[in-house]
């Protein structure tokens, strides 16, 4: 059986194809019980309106573009969750474009996007160029950063407070008893999560009189479990007396749990981990992980729910910042 067309529906309802049109466009010039006869009718046959043709009419695709690495990630699977809910809710599209592979991959997929006609882009957990900014007002489309750097500081951004929330967790280390604080970072050189995070365990360290020692600051390439591993062994050999651990995300604490374990030292009796993110891993893990919860799903949702409004305004946003908050488990002990 053929899907039915609004040339159907109007024969059925026994309106003109304009009308159809109208109601499904939510026109004006027609009657409430003209309306409720179409609508019914296009529930009973099960037509589907055309969306490129319904784009045509309200200059609007209902779409917006995704631009996220590592789609298997879970900060990256929770972020989305949150967008899809917030499009969702407002009838929008999502088309996702993963931009984990080689340089040029961002760039590609922005000409993507331009050529599906989206109506705004989200730009999460990277680095936005002064490039890549360019060309999205070059498609004449507002954009919102996820968790990302920008390099044009006037792109809306929606994010945690890094270096606060850094500060936080240590500070909460501190509040336990400790003072033998040791740090697995990323890259000083990475201004999104890297530098800010540093910066925080600084402060968090002065403010209680504690000297920085940057030798108890170990990193790799990345924020991933391997580089977590391989740090805390350095860190644990070069500084044994450390009583607790900040890891800036949540499979380096893992990682280096694990690596704990392997040299005999028990969490939290002997080392004391805090993680940094939130992400369910953090839960799944013996013992569980107290760590600073980045609220991914709200930020996806909060980004994509100031994009669509940015859409339909024409103002742009001034994004939000995301509260950050400690989850408390099982991997810190009191001293």
């Amino acid at each position: 059986m053929n899907k039915p067309t609004i040339k159907d529906v109007a024969k059925e309802a026994n309106v003109s194809i304009a009308t159809v049109s109208r109601i499904i466009n939510n026109g004006v010039g027609y009657s409430a019980k003209t309306k409720d006869l179409v609508m019914q009718t296009v529930q009973k046959m099960g037509y589907s309106p055309n969306a490129i043709a319904r784009g045509l009419i309200n200059k609007q695709s209902n779409t917006i573009g995704v631009l996220m690495p590592e789609l298997s990630g879970l900060v990256s699977a929770e972020i989305l969750h949150g967008i899809e809910k917030a499009a969702h809710s407002q009838g929008q599209s999502v088309i996702v474009c993963n931009t984990a592979s080689v340089g040029g991959q961002t760039l590609d997929y922005l000409k993507l996007l331009q050529e599906k006609q989206v109506d705004g882009v989200l730009f999460t957990s990277q680095f936005l160029t002064h490039e890549y900014a360019d060309f999205i007002k070059k498609m004449g489309v507002p954009v919102i950063t996820i968790s990302a750097y920008s390099e044009d500081r006037a792109t809306p951004a929606v994010r945690v407070d890094d270096e606060t929330a850094a500060y936080d967790a240590v500070k909460y280390l501190l509040q336990q008893g400790h003072s033998e604080i040791g740090m697995i970072s990323g890259s000083p050189g990475d201004r999104l999560a890297g530098a800010p995070r540093i910066e925080g365990y600084k402060k968090a360290l002065h403010d209680e009189g504690i000297p920085f020692d940057k030798t108890k600051v170990v990193w790799r390439n990345g924020f991933y479990f391997e580089d977590g591993r391989e740090a805390c062994s350095q860190l644990l050999n070069e500084h044994p007396t450390i009583t607790a651990l900040f890891a800036a995300s949540d499979e380096l604490a893992v990682g280096a749990m694990t690596s704990a374990a392997e040299q005999g030292i028990q969490v939290p009796d002997q080392l004391s981990i805090i993680g940094y993110d939130g992400t369910k891993l953090s839960a799944m893990v013996l013992p569980p992980l107290t760590t600073v919860s980045q609220n991914f799903i709200e930020m996806g949702e909060t980004a994509a729910t100031l994009l669509l409004d940015s859409i339909q305004t024409g103002v742009t946003s001034k994004g939000a910042t995301i509260q950050h908050q400690i989850i408390e488990r099982k991997s810190v002990r009191k001293l």
